[in-house]
């Protein structure tokens, strides 16, 4: 399937309901997309099947997958897979592309303490539900790394082992974007290998890329999703990584690793 057909059927093929991805805390579907003799899978999450949460506005969640995947195409990263905002069988939700990722590979991985593997960098010691020392880990790799540099863009604060997509080619994907964006530094994540290690040319054009975005269609497509605060805190954020030129570090006053981690 061409990228083309791909995108016509994510933003206008038939959704079909074919089951519920559990365990996920807010409704999330696995579906089916149909137009003109062809398919593609997707993931389907609709705003009224959305839990409240304190901290976001309620029924935004779905918004804010869109607007991850907006400023993902900003970057030129392709983090986020093809996302679409639009109305289905439960409602308006976010529809999202099927990506079906290599189980052979572990871009994040719990080891032995102390084992760790090459190519890969430590976060944090802990026990495992056996009592038994582990490490966090994950891999140092220049796909890894950006995934990193946009969560600290979105503020991401729910970024688990297990929303990091290996594809077989080697990208990855990062999925589950709905707790993003928060006006507050929220930032949550399990890619602190490269904390305070200065940006690299690519990633500082990246960063560059979404703030001349966002003076263009993407500010305009952001505040249509996000409050007017948000959109400013992400304007905000990329002068931050372009002020101090280095991966953020883990800051005060909130949980920096997300439970559970995967």
């Amino acid at each position: 399937m061409t990228v083309t057909s791909a995108t016509d059927l994510l933003e206008h093929g038939e959704i079909q309901v074919r089951g519920r991805i559990m365990p996920a805390s807010n409704h999330t579907f696995l579906a089916q997309l149909c137009a003109g003799g062809e398919t593609a899978p997707a993931v389907y999450k609709p705003v009224s099947g959305e839990r409240p949460l304190w901290d976001f506005t309620d029924g935004s969640l779905a918004g804010r997958e869109y607007a991850a995947w907006l400023v993902s195409e900003s970057t030129g990263w392709r983090i986020v897979p093809p996302t679409a905002l639009r109305e289905g069988p439960a409602g308006t939700g976010m529809v999202q592309l099927w990506q079906e990722p290599d189980e052979r590979q572990a871009p994040v991985d719990l080891v032995a303490e102390g084992e760790i593997p090459d190519g890969y960098l430590h976060v944090l010691d802990a026990f495992d539900q056996h009592d038994r020392p582990v490490a966090l880990v994950h891999e140092d790799t220049p796909q890894l790394r950006r995934m990193a540099v946009f969560d600290a863009i979105v503020n991401n604060t729910d970024r688990k082992g297990g929303h990091v997509l290996a594809m077989p080619d080697g990208h990855r994907y990062g999925v589950d974007h709905g707790v993003c964006f928060h006006s507050e530094d929220k930032l949550r994540t399990v890619l602190w290998g490269w904390a305070g290690e200065p940006l690299d040319d690519e990633e500082v054009t990246g960063v560059e890329r979404v703030l001349a975005g966002l003076d263009a269609d993407l500010g305009e497509q952001l505040a249509g999703l996000l409050t007017a605060v948000e959109v400013r805190a992400v304007r905000a954020r990329c002068h931050r990584l372009l002020r101090l030129g280095v991966l953020p570090l883990p800051a005060g006053g909130w949980p920096v690793i997300p439970w559970p981690p995967f």
